[in-house]
Formats: structure tokens, C-alpha cells, sequence
């Protein structure tokens, strides 16, 4: 527990000091007062074009700064040797990747949290009507997105040997799981029987956490009837009392299995050296 909590600390104040993570925090908060502010006329509150651009928006910027942010860390020990230093003293590879992603998390949330912060700071000074309900899914959906974006992460950490190359995967992966999605799916499912359909939908959907936590927000927004009727079965479920707690035990389940694979690789590659 001692090395995990180490660790951790090292990566928080690595990570509050990376530029990285400003600029897409001055990206965020910049994009998202315009929106508001274009639209401070109108109360923001369930699904509408605002929260659907919002969260559009959201998408495209914080699974790629968690990307980045999650596999650069690890390159970095790679490239400098700090690892190859470490791995000379008892440090196990769980707490070693536990602590780099609890550390990860943390400088996240808290550059996420102070983003929306800002919003809602600026929504009372400007009059803007944003329902609570509205903005606390916001929130979740963020914080959400990260967390399970950090597991990738630190997965094409594992794998990659320069920051280049994790630049590279990242960027791949971002684009196929938030960018090219919608045509990945109509090209696989096309081909397939109409009996297939559905379930494998669930199982791809599962394979992605954007799609897989955006359906969740979307739905919780009141916006379940624009997923069409191949997600009836999503908004049926998550729609019931016991449907939030279902999507988080999913959540963890999602979280312990990417964990565990990053740590398998992790010393699969420690022992051969």
C-alpha cells in the first residue's frame, strides 16, 4: 500500500505540472462558455441540441487527453530509465500501476472538476438556467469517460516503447472509438443476420467506453427515444430504480478487467527484461 500511495503522489505532481492537461483544459472550458453562452437564453436541461453538442464536445476532448496523458506517463519511465531504476528495488507491478493510475485520476478529476467549476460559475454570474440534474450527469459523464479512458491508456503504455508510438495508438484508437464508431458499426452489423444484430451490439457496446457511458447519460438525460429501436432493451434497463447501480457494477467490472490485463502485460514484459 505504501508503494501504490508513492507512486501516486510522484504522478500527481508530475501530472499538475503537465502542459498537456491545461491545454485541453483551456480547450474544454473555452468551448463550453461559448456554448452557454450562445444559448443563455435558454434553460439547458435534459437532452436538446445544447447537452447534445455538449456532450459531443466533451468526446472529442477528454478520452484524448486521457489517452495521451495515461500512455505518455508510462513511455516516459521507458524512455528516461526511471523504470529500469525501479524495477531494481521490491516494487511489485500492481501497486507500481495502481498508484500510476490512482495518480492519473486524481490530476484529471481535479483539472475536470475545476473546468466545470468555471461553468458553473459562470452560469450564476450570466443568469444562465443549467438544471442540477443536468449538470451533475454532465460531471459523472466526464469523470466517467476518463476513468475508463485511463485503462486504455495505460494499456497502450504498456505496449509502446517511445511516446511516439503511444502517440500514434492513441490517436487510432480515439478516432475508431469516438470519431469512426457510427461507421464501424453500420459496416460490421450490415453483413451480419438481423437475429445477430442486438446482441452483438451489446457486446461491441460494451467494447467501447464512450459509446458505452454515453448511451448511459443520454438515456438518464430523457433523450432514449433518438438511439432507435435497436436500444430499446439499453433504455429499458437503465431506465429502471435498480439501472444505475447495474451500469455501475459494469463500470467497475470494465475498470478490473483493463486493470488486470495492463498489469499481466506489464510483467509479462518485466520478466523477459
Amino acid at each position: 500500500m505504501s508503494d501504490m500511495l508513492q507512486v501516486a503522489k510522484k504522478e500527481i505532481k508530475v501530472g499538475l505540472r503537465n502542459p498537456w492537461a491545461y491545454s485541453f483544459l483551456a480547450l474544454f472550458s473555452v468551448f463550453s462558455l461559448c456554448l452557454l453562452l450562445v444559448n443563455s437564453q435558454n434553460e439547458i436541461s435534459g437532452y436538446s441540441g445544447v447537452t447534445g453538442s455538449m456532450l459531443s464536445l466533451i468526446l472529442y476532448l477528454l478520452p484524448l487527453m486521457a489517452l495521451f496523458l495515461g500512455s505518455f506517463s508510462l513511455t516516459a519511465e521507458k524512455e528516461e530509465g526511471s523504470w529500469q531504476l525501479l524495477s531494481t528495488f521490491p516494487l511489485g507491478t500492481i501497486p507500481f500501476l495502481l498508484g500510476k493510475y490512482f495518480g492519473l485520476s486524481i490530476v484529471v478529476l481535479t483539472i475536470i472538476s475545476f473546468g466545470y467549476g468555471l461553468m458553473g460559475l459562470v452560469t450564476a454570474l450570466f443568469g444562465i438556467v443549467f438544471e442540477v440534474n443536468t449538470y451533475v450527469l454532465f460531471f459523472l459523464f466526464s469523470c466517467g469517460l476518463v476513468l475508463l479512458f485511463l485503462t486504455l491508456a495505460l494499456l497502450i503504455g504498456s505496449l509502446s516503447k517511445n511516446r511516439w508510438q503511444a502517440m500514434t495508438i492513441s490517436v487510432m484508437i480515439w478516432f475508431f472509438a469516438v470519431i469512426g464508431w457510427p461507421t464501424i458499426l453500420i459496416a460490421v452489423l450490415g453483413f451480419l443476420p438481423y437475429l445477430w444484430i442486438k446482441p452483438l451490439l451489446v457486446f461491441l457496446t460494451f467494447l467501447n467506453p464512450a459509446e458505452f457511458v454515453r448511451l448511459f447519460v443520454v438515456i438518464k438525460l430523457g433523450g432514449g427515444s433518438v438511439l432507435g429501436p435497436e436500444y430499446y432493451q439499453w433504455v429499458s434497463w437503465i431506465q429502471r430504480p435498480g439501472g444505475s447501480l447495474m451500469f455501475l457494477v459494469l463500470f467497475v467490472v470494465w475498470l478490473v478487467i483493463s486493470l488486470t490485463v495492463v498489469c499481466w502485460i506489464w510483467e509479462r514484459g518485466r520478466r523477459r527484461g
